[in-house]
Protein backbone atom coordinates (compact mmCIF):
# COMPACT_ATOMS: atom_id res chain seq x y z
CA UNK A 1 0.00 0.00 0.00
CA UNK A 2 1.08 3.86 -0.80
CA UNK A 3 2.68 5.81 1.94
CA UNK A 4 -0.49 8.92 2.93
CA UNK A 5 1.12 12.41 2.50
CA UNK A 6 -1.05 15.29 4.09
CA UNK A 7 -0.47 18.51 2.59
CA UNK A 8 -1.62 22.53 4.30
CA UNK A 9 -2.88 24.19 1.59
CA UNK A 10 -4.80 27.14 1.19
CA UNK A 11 -8.24 27.47 -1.22
CA UNK A 12 -10.21 30.73 -1.32
CA UNK A 13 -8.56 31.93 2.12
CA UNK A 14 -9.04 28.94 3.75
CA UNK A 15 -6.35 26.61 4.94
CA UNK A 16 -7.15 23.00 4.62
CA UNK A 17 -5.20 19.81 5.36
CA UNK A 18 -5.56 17.29 2.25
CA UNK A 19 -4.05 13.59 2.52
CA UNK A 20 -3.69 11.35 -0.62
CA UNK A 21 -1.52 8.57 -1.74
CA UNK A 22 -0.32 10.83 -4.49
CA UNK A 23 2.82 13.17 -4.19
CA UNK A 24 2.99 16.16 -1.88
CA UNK A 25 3.60 17.99 -5.96
CA UNK A 26 0.45 16.73 -6.87
CA UNK A 27 -1.94 17.43 -4.08
CA UNK A 28 -0.51 21.17 -4.33
CA UNK A 29 -0.83 21.35 -8.07
CA UNK A 30 -4.56 20.61 -7.62
CA UNK A 31 -5.28 22.49 -4.34
CA UNK A 32 -3.86 25.07 -6.68
CA UNK A 33 -5.93 24.63 -9.37
CA UNK A 34 -8.72 24.87 -7.25
CA UNK A 35 -7.86 28.16 -5.54
CA UNK A 36 -7.92 29.76 -8.77
CA UNK A 37 -10.47 28.75 -10.59
CA UNK A 38 -12.24 29.69 -7.30
CA UNK A 39 -10.27 33.14 -7.40
CA UNK A 40 -11.48 33.71 -10.67
CA UNK A 41 -15.41 32.65 -10.07
CA UNK A 42 -15.70 35.16 -7.09
CA UNK A 43 -14.24 38.30 -9.42
CA UNK A 44 -16.62 37.40 -11.61
CA UNK A 45 -19.95 36.83 -9.53
CA UNK A 46 -21.21 37.86 -6.11
CA UNK A 47 -21.38 34.79 -4.45
CA UNK A 48 -21.01 33.28 -0.93
CA UNK A 49 -17.87 31.18 -0.62
CA UNK A 50 -20.14 28.03 -0.64
CA UNK A 51 -21.70 29.57 -4.03
CA UNK A 52 -18.12 30.12 -5.37
CA UNK A 53 -17.26 26.24 -4.84
CA UNK A 54 -20.21 25.08 -5.91
CA UNK A 55 -19.85 27.15 -9.21
CA UNK A 56 -15.70 26.24 -9.46
CA UNK A 57 -16.70 22.38 -9.05
CA UNK A 58 -18.95 22.67 -11.82
CA UNK A 59 -16.80 24.05 -14.34
CA UNK A 60 -14.08 21.94 -13.29
CA UNK A 61 -16.47 18.95 -14.01
CA UNK A 62 -17.28 20.45 -17.13
CA UNK A 63 -13.16 20.62 -17.94
CA UNK A 64 -12.98 17.30 -16.96
CA UNK A 65 -16.01 15.72 -19.06
CA UNK A 66 -14.51 17.85 -22.28
CA UNK A 67 -11.63 16.46 -21.52
CA UNK A 68 -12.77 13.31 -21.57
CA UNK A 69 -14.02 13.59 -24.66
CA UNK A 70 -11.47 14.97 -26.04
CA UNK A 71 -9.27 11.16 -24.96
CA UNK A 72 -12.17 9.28 -26.45
CA UNK A 73 -11.71 11.47 -29.42
CA UNK A 74 -7.78 10.63 -29.14
CA UNK A 75 -8.80 7.60 -28.78
CA UNK A 76 -10.76 6.75 -31.11
CA UNK A 77 -8.69 8.01 -33.79
CA UNK A 78 -5.73 6.27 -32.31
CA UNK A 79 -7.81 3.49 -32.93
CA UNK A 80 -8.40 4.40 -36.47
CA UNK A 81 -5.02 5.16 -37.22
CA UNK A 82 -4.16 1.50 -35.82
CA UNK A 83 -6.44 0.63 -38.28
CA UNK A 84 -5.11 2.06 -41.48
CA UNK A 85 -1.75 1.01 -40.38
CA UNK A 86 -2.83 -2.69 -40.35
CA UNK A 87 -4.64 -2.43 -43.38
CA UNK A 88 -1.53 -0.39 -45.15
CA UNK A 89 0.15 -3.46 -44.00
CA UNK A 90 -1.87 -5.41 -45.63
CA UNK A 91 -1.90 -3.42 -48.85
CA UNK A 92 2.19 -3.45 -48.84
CA UNK A 93 2.47 -7.15 -48.26
CA UNK A 94 -0.30 -7.53 -51.23
CA UNK A 95 1.85 -5.32 -53.16
CA UNK A 96 4.88 -7.21 -52.51
CA UNK A 97 4.07 -10.91 -53.39
CA UNK A 98 2.13 -8.97 -56.54
CA UNK A 99 5.42 -7.58 -57.59
CA UNK A 100 7.63 -10.81 -56.51
CA UNK A 101 4.85 -12.55 -58.85
CA UNK A 102 5.12 -10.32 -61.14
CA UNK A 103 8.48 -10.71 -61.91
CA UNK A 104 8.60 -14.56 -61.67
CA UNK A 105 6.56 -14.04 -64.37
CA UNK A 106 8.07 -12.21 -66.22
CA UNK A 107 11.29 -14.56 -65.70
CA UNK A 108 9.22 -17.14 -67.12
CA UNK A 109 8.16 -14.61 -70.31
CA UNK A 110 11.67 -14.19 -70.47
CA UNK A 111 12.50 -17.66 -70.44
CA UNK A 112 9.71 -18.39 -73.30
CA UNK A 113 10.74 -15.86 -75.32
CA UNK A 114 14.25 -17.19 -75.09
CA UNK A 115 13.39 -20.76 -75.42
CA UNK A 116 11.20 -19.33 -78.94
CA UNK A 117 14.28 -17.46 -79.97
CA UNK A 118 15.85 -21.14 -80.06
CA UNK A 119 13.11 -22.46 -82.29
CA UNK A 120 12.87 -19.41 -84.39
CA UNK A 121 16.73 -19.73 -85.28
CA UNK A 122 16.02 -23.80 -85.45
CA UNK A 123 13.27 -23.30 -87.79
CA UNK A 124 15.59 -20.66 -90.10
CA UNK A 125 18.49 -22.76 -90.24
CA UNK A 126 16.26 -25.93 -91.35
CA UNK A 127 14.44 -23.67 -94.12
CA UNK A 128 17.95 -22.46 -95.26
CA UNK A 129 18.88 -26.39 -95.14
CA UNK A 130 15.93 -27.34 -97.71
CA UNK A 131 16.22 -24.33 -99.64
CA UNK A 132 19.44 -25.49 -100.59
CA UNK A 133 18.21 -29.06 -101.03
CA UNK A 134 15.78 -28.11 -103.26
CA UNK A 135 18.18 -25.45 -105.28
CA UNK A 136 20.48 -28.80 -105.86
CA UNK A 137 17.11 -31.12 -106.72
CA UNK A 138 15.83 -28.30 -109.17
CA UNK A 139 19.45 -28.39 -110.70
CA UNK A 140 19.31 -32.27 -110.63
CA UNK A 141 15.53 -32.50 -111.88
CA UNK A 142 16.36 -29.51 -114.50
CA UNK A 143 19.39 -31.90 -116.31
CA UNK A 144 17.19 -34.98 -115.84
CA UNK A 145 14.59 -32.99 -117.38
CA UNK A 146 16.25 -32.05 -120.66
CA UNK A 147 17.75 -35.60 -120.68
CA UNK A 148 14.31 -37.48 -121.05
CA UNK A 149 13.29 -35.24 -123.58
CA UNK A 150 16.67 -35.76 -124.95
CA UNK A 151 15.64 -39.17 -125.09
CA UNK A 152 12.05 -38.75 -126.17
CA UNK A 153 13.07 -37.11 -128.95
CA UNK A 154 15.44 -39.58 -130.12
CA UNK A 155 13.33 -42.24 -129.58
CA UNK A 156 10.42 -40.50 -131.78
CA UNK A 157 12.49 -39.61 -134.40
CA UNK A 158 13.75 -43.36 -134.84
CA UNK A 159 11.95 -45.69 -136.56
CA UNK A 160 12.84 -48.49 -134.69
CA UNK A 161 14.31 -47.92 -130.93
CA UNK A 162 16.21 -50.94 -129.82
CA UNK A 163 14.99 -52.18 -126.25
CA UNK A 164 17.80 -51.18 -123.79
CA UNK A 165 17.08 -47.44 -125.26
CA UNK A 166 13.32 -48.51 -124.62
CA UNK A 167 14.28 -49.44 -121.04
CA UNK A 168 16.61 -46.81 -120.68
CA UNK A 169 14.18 -44.13 -121.19
CA UNK A 170 11.21 -45.59 -118.87
CA UNK A 171 14.13 -45.53 -115.72
CA UNK A 172 14.98 -41.88 -116.96
CA UNK A 173 11.28 -41.11 -116.64
CA UNK A 174 10.33 -42.54 -114.19
CA UNK A 175 13.21 -41.12 -111.47
CA UNK A 176 12.09 -38.23 -113.36
CA UNK A 177 8.47 -38.47 -111.82
CA UNK A 178 10.17 -39.43 -108.48
CA UNK A 179 12.34 -36.72 -108.11
CA UNK A 180 9.52 -34.52 -109.31
CA UNK A 181 7.11 -36.08 -106.62
CA UNK A 182 10.15 -35.24 -103.74
CA UNK A 183 10.77 -31.57 -105.27
CA UNK A 184 7.03 -31.25 -104.15
CA UNK A 185 6.81 -32.82 -100.54
CA UNK A 186 9.93 -30.30 -100.34
CA UNK A 187 7.93 -27.78 -101.05
CA UNK A 188 4.62 -28.71 -99.02
CA UNK A 189 7.17 -28.63 -96.06
CA UNK A 190 8.38 -25.92 -96.87
CA UNK A 191 5.71 -23.96 -97.07
CA UNK A 192 4.80 -25.64 -93.40
CA UNK A 193 7.84 -24.30 -91.71
CA UNK A 194 7.01 -20.65 -93.04
CA UNK A 195 3.81 -21.12 -91.81
CA UNK A 196 5.36 -22.00 -88.56
CA UNK A 197 8.46 -19.25 -88.60
CA UNK A 198 5.40 -16.56 -89.31
CA UNK A 199 3.18 -18.22 -86.37
CA UNK A 200 6.62 -17.80 -83.93
CA UNK A 201 7.59 -14.11 -84.75
CA UNK A 202 3.62 -13.87 -84.00
CA UNK A 203 3.78 -14.38 -81.20
CA UNK A 204 7.36 -12.80 -79.85
CA UNK A 205 5.86 -9.92 -81.29
CA UNK A 206 3.29 -10.07 -78.30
Amino acid sequence: MSERNTVAVKIYGQEYNISGETSRDHIMRVADYVDNKMQEIGEAVSASNSGVAVLAAVNIADEYFGREFEIEELKEKNDQLVSDTQRYALLWEEAKQSLAQYKEEMQGTRAQQEENLRTLNDKNARIAELTQQLQEISGHNDVLRARCEELTHRAESAEAAPEEAQRTIRELEAKSRDIESSFFDIQMENIHLKNELENLRKQLNR
